[in-house]
């Protein structure tokens, strides 16, 4: 056998995420190229490592014990990495991060100079919704989450990082009555919504519940970027955070509505449990950005802080 660590990296992607396309996403790799390397891998042994039913694809038992022995491996190629760089006085090893899917736009700025400074340091990050993000943190999967609402629950340190702002967004193609009511807007316009777990759906339900609103809801999408597209093609408005629509704004897809009560503003925070103790690494990390948020914020999200409403 001739397979390799590349080899090996990609088919555990495939066996966890159980599709090519989503491994190639998340290895940022193109299809094909993930498609070849598991043809590959795969002609190095007599029995399937994966079946195709349909259109889904599935690990066979064979695949899973493969996938197994695969990520053993890998975890010690990384051991030896990280031993090496230890040796020689770096940080070493790997953090883990779990966000909501609208932090997206704000983690990798806070996390691009700390990793580029420590060349050691591997970064695993889950977007997810708000319920995923607290379970894994819940259940120390992971080192920080980044959520823009505390739980309740959890017993938690945190790092403020910046602002979160919601605003009232349609399809700038979407002509607004000036006669209509905010009561008749959110009756009349389909609103489309986050799904179950979501943040930003929490936050739209309390604003619509504390306002005796009654909105048709027109759909429900798991992803702020769905929700964002399906605002701009007009298939209704939704309340969605400043910081992920700022180019479509630029380019005029989308406008915002002024409503009474809006903006809603909550505020990323970077969050740990107070019971876990901390590796160097995310001792580190917590070093870093007490040391470099405000800068970030300042050089990054200028237009964030600096938005005002046009009356």
């Amino acid at each position: 056998m001739n397979y390799t660590l590349h080899q090996l990296q990609i088919f555990l992607k495939i066996a966890e995420l159980q599709s090519v396309t989503k491994a190639s996403e998340a290895l940022h790799l193109t299809q094909p190229a993930v498609s070849i390397q598991l043809k590959n891998f795969q002609d190095q042994f007599p029995i399937p490592l994966t079946e195709v039913v349909g259109r889904q694809l599935y690990v066979t038992d064979f695949g899973k014990e493969i996938a197994n022995a695969a990520e053993k491996i890998l975890h010690e190629v990384y051991a030896i990495n990280y031993k090496t760089l230890a040796y020689n006085g770096q940080l070493s090893g790997r953090l883990k991060i779990s966000i909501v899917s609208t932090g997206k736009y704000v983690m990798p700025y806070f996390l691009s100079g700390f990793i580029k400074q420590n060349e050691g340091v591997d970064l695993t990050m889950d977007v997810t919704n708000k319920s995923s993000v607290v379970g894994s943190l819940e259940l120390n999967e992971v080192d920080f989450a980044l959520v823009s609402v505390l739980p309740k629950k959890l017993k938690v340190n945190k790092i403020a990082l910046m602002e979160n702002k919601l605003f009232y967004v349609a399809s700038n193609k979407l002509e607004i009555k000036k006669n209509l009511t905010k009561k008749k807007l959110f009756e009349q316009m389909p609103l489309i919504f986050r799904e179950q777990g979501s943040a930003t759906r929490n936050a739209m339900e309390s604003f619509i519940t504390k306002n005796n609103y009654s909105a048709r809801k027109k759909m429900e999408l798991t992803s702020n970027e769905a929700v964002k597209q399906a605002v701009i093609s007009g298939l209704g408005c939704s309340i969605m955070p400043l910081i992920g629509i700022g180019n479509e704004l630029s380019n005029k897809d989308l406008q915002i509505i002024p409503i009474k009560g809006l903006p809603l503003r909550t505020e990323w925070n970077l969050i740990w449990l107070k019971s876990k103790k901390l590796s160097p690494i995310a001792l580190a990390y917590i070093e870093f950005l007490n040391k470099e948020k405000a800068l970030i914020i300042n050089e990054k999200f200028p237009w964030v802080n600096g938005f005002k409403l046009l009356p």
